[in-house]
């Protein structure tokens, strides 16, 4: 069935594919780039939120306890998937060619890096 959403893992352009299905069947349209930002900033707080209490030397109120990492990472990627597909961006193009620059221009950084020792 073409609107239903796999469990299963998927590739980047897959889930592009999945997210704007699921926008175009629930979500009636997707929210301006801005409000987008706006909420991918939100997002990403409430997993910086969760990382400070969990590593850092915050602890979690009774309030704090709901949060679920991996959600929030889910979240975090649903939003950002969001503005690639409203933007015309390939995630999976953009990724490689990430990761391709940083190749090139890192290869060396990390490995003489005395802090890293």
């Amino acid at each position: 069935m073409e609107n239903e959403i796999q469990s299963v893992p998927v590739s980047i352009s897959e889930a592009q594919k999945q997210v704007d299905n699921w926008i175009k069947t629930y979500g009636v349209r997707y929210f301006s780039e801005l409000t987008n930002m706006v909420l991918l900033q939100e997002e990403v707080g409430e997993l910086a939120k969760i990382i400070a209490r969990l590593y850092g030397e915050q602890t979690f109120k009774e309030s704090d306890k709901a949060y679920d990492m991996e959600d929030e990472m889910g979240d975090v990627l649903f939003v950002l998937i969001c503005l690639a597909n409203q933007t015309g961006i390939d995630l999976e193009k953009a990724f490689a060619k990430n990761i391709q620059k940083k190749i090139t221009r890192d290869k060396t950084r990390h490995i003489n890096n005395p802090k890293l020792k």
